[in-house]
């Protein structure tokens, strides 16, 4: 571990849909002066939106400096980066084309930032996937925009929490289409951004992954669908090759339930809802989504806009705190890994490695 004093990084916040909890998450995190402790937060909206909310949650002792097209942020405040001037209507609650345009506003803004590396990490807000749609926007979320964005090959769902981090092969895909995208090739490709990932961006040298397979029983050897024997196992073969600890397909069904998940320090699942429902169970609130892959860092909270609660003083704002601090010990991290890099004397790895764990994992 590096002696020299970590620095402050610069986190950038998209407002997410206007009409959703996003700007309420953002009050009720940096409300808590604390928070200026570990980053300096650069939120992408205008002070009218943010007053707007501000005014119902008159318990919370929140205040900010706003910029425009300086990039002098004031380390010891809330910044907020106006990305609009017009008066917009804001309706807690609605699914309106409002709130999806200046969404997309904030998150090109902020991109755009990030990019141009005035911001060190970026937290998006939640979008609503059907208003966000239009001429300049048809990605189904915020991954494939930011795969775009930074010309990625491919990147990684990785959600993430301190008992938990699950991979996804496929994301927001109809069931009816997630077979026919679950190839070798794609399931390599999401095992390489997840162990590359493990080891640069959460610091374990050799992180172990747990494959689930896509079929009831992970098939029972083909009785119930032969992905896994013609797809899955030849991929996890492949990665062994290359001295990856890639282990399965395990059964979906119980491996959760067992606490298998506990053995490894990630497991790729074949679908959203397969990966989802489990991590969100036992993420318990505060589980992050993070981009594995593109050459900058985002994560955001594991939930949706949720309109049902949106402006009535009620958002829990704990997996959104979550991704702020994911964000920032992301940022230390990948920075120690490169100094690390140059300088091999300095890094600290566990010499003993479990292997009579991974005999026992092979074995099953």
């Amino acid at each position: 571990m590096s002696n020299a004093p970590q620095f402050k990084p610069v986190i950038g916040i998209s407002i997410g849909d206007i009409n959703g909890i996003g700007t309420e998450l953002v009050i009720r995190t940096f409300s808590d002066s604390r928070m200026l402790d570990i980053c300096t937060p650069v939120i992408f909206a205008n002070n009218k939106l943010i007053n707007f909310y501000r005014k119902t949650l008159p318990d919370l002792n929140f205040s900010y400096q706003s910029c425009k097209e300086d990039r002098r942020f004031n380390p010891k405040q809330v910044n907020v980066f106006h990305c609009w001037e017009e008066d917009i209507n804001v309706t807690p609650g609605q699914l309106t084309e409002t709130g999806g345009t200046y969404a997309i506003k904030s998150l090109v803004a902020a991109t755009q930032a990030l990019k141009e590396g005035w911001i060190d990490g970026l937290v998006t807000a939640p979008i609503h996937k059907k208003n966000v749609q239009s001429e300049t926007f048809k990605h189904s979320g915020h991954t494939p925009f930011l795969k775009e964005a930074f010309e990625a090959k491919d990147v990684l769902m990785f959600m993430t929490a301190e008992n938990i981090r699950v991979g996804l092969v496929t994301e927001h895909l109809p069931v009816a289409e997630v077979a026919k995208h679950i190839t070798k090739e794609a399931i390599i490709s999401k095992l390489q951004l997840m162990r590359d990932s493990l080891i640069r961006d959460f610091g374990i040298d050799k992180p172990r992954i747990a494959v689930l397979g896509l079929n009831p029983h992970a098939g029972d050897e083909g009785l119930i669908g032969n992905e896994e024997e013609t797809i899955i196992r030849p991929a996890i073969k492949e990665m062994k090759q290359h001295n990856a600890l890639v282990f399965g397909p395990y059964p979906a069904d119980a491996f959760f339930a067992r606490g298998q998940h506990e053995r490894f320090d990630g497991v790729l699942a074949m679908y959203h809802d397969q990966g989802l429902i489990p991590f969100k169970s036992l993420a318990i609130g505060e589980g992050v989504n993070y981009t594995a892959g593109l050459k900058a860092i985002r994560t955001s909270p594991d939930h949706g806009t949720a309109f049902d609660i949106a402006g009535k003083n009620k958002a829990d704002a704990s997996s959104f705190i979550a991704a702020i601090f994911g964000c920032v010990d992301i940022i230390r991290q990948r920075s120690e890994y490169k100094e690390n890099r140059k300088n091999p004397l300095r890094r600290i790895t566990s010499v003993v490695l479990a292997n009579t764990e991974d005999e026992k994992l092979e074995e099953e």
